[in-house]
């Protein structure tokens, strides 16, 4: 393989890792502002141990309508802070992690091919050392949302939450259901995998048709449509949680403070809550996830998706005119 072969195209930022890292990023900020409302209405039901009346979009209208009705239109984005800096960060720090994982397994090659395997492998790798940095967080978002803003005992910001848990409950209840999200590192894993074999596919097909119309496939045309980012995103997603939501609703349980009695271990939480409500019991909330996950997902890879083009074609259109001047 030649030199040229290996060489990576230019970054926008200092290295394509911290690309990836700003893309992810914005697109976890722009996915939370769309999508608050109905993560904080999911996060309510996991933690309900009541069954909603009438259909799941009965039940999404009606708690969002009592949400606005008894706190506001705040109250509907209540514990936004912390959602952001948790949905911001995390998918920063993914991005960042497994774009250098992928990196590190192609040996450098930006044309070398990963297998189904390799992506998981790498997948599961970022998301456990995100799952373990920004857990923490998670734990003040779901706290945050579970209680009334007039509750004196409610966290004022990201930041007081933090102390608050850290000074009442030390080290340990910052990482309140860390083992789960470890767990839960193989929703992600199962997404990207399917997620990364589905575009492959995507740019594949898009080659061939350039090749059949005898046009040159130039790095600005490294993008796939918005629609096919969104179709794929969306099947992954439905794909992974499908096989990975219980474990949602039983970190939840054991982060609430208010359920701790009765929730105290993992264990326990799993037994009683098979016992008291059955199988169905650990997919609660998951019609409400599916309507917010699934448009948020989708808002998060394309946002993701045209972030990175962008940085990648600024990129490089930076280097041809460093180049150019360089001759001149």
């Amino acid at each position: 393989m030649s030199q040229t072969q290996q060489q990576s195209p230019p970054s926008f930022f200092p290295t394509s890792a911290i690309d990836h890292a700003a893309a992810g990023l914005g697109a976890g900020v722009v996915a939370v502002l769309c999508m608050h409302p109905l993560d904080l209405l999911k996060v309510k039901f996991q933690v309900a141990t009541d069954r909603p009346q009438g259909g799941i979009g009965r039940a999404i209208w009606n708690s969002l309508k009592d949400i606005q009705a008894r706190d506001g239109w705040r109250g509907l984005y209540r514990g936004v802070g912390a959602n952001i800096a948790g949905n911001a960060s995390s998918w920063g720090f993914y991005f960042l992690f497994y774009h250098m994982l992928k990196q590190r397994a192609s040996g450098g090659d930006p044309n070398y091919k990963l297998s189904p395997g390799a992506y998981l492998l790498c997948s599961a790798q970022a998301s456990a050392v995100t799952a373990i940095m920004t857990n923490p967080i998670w734990v003040v978002k779901v706290r945050m949302f579970t209680t009334a803003p007039n509750d004196p005992m409610a966290y004022r910001s990201l930041w007081h939450g933090l102390s608050s848990v850290y000074r009442q409950e030390g080290i340990a209840g910052l990482y309140r259901g860390t083992s789960l999200a470890l767990f839960g590192v193989s929703n992600g894993a199962i997404q990207f995998m399917v997620y990364e074999e589905m575009k492959r596919w995507g740019f594949e097909r898009k080659k061939r048709q350039f090749a059949k119309a005898g046009r040159e496939y130039t790095p600005a045309d490294d993008k796939l449509s918005n629609t096919a980012y969104t179709l794929m995103s969306g099947a992954s997603k439905l794909i992974a949680l499908a096989t990975t939501y219980p474990y949602q609703v039983v970190r939840s349980r054991i982060q609430n403070d208010r359920t701790v009695h009765l929730y105290p271990t993992i264990p326990q939480c799993i037994k009683r809550t098979f016992s008291e409500e059955g199988f169905r019991g650990f997919y609660r909330g998951l019609g409400t996830n599916l309507v917010r996950v699934l448009p948020g997902t989708c808002v998060t890879f394309v946002v993701y998706e045209n972030l990175a083009w962008l940085f990648r074609t600024t990129a490089a259109r930076r280097e041809r005119k460093r180049q150019l001047e360089a001759l001149s």
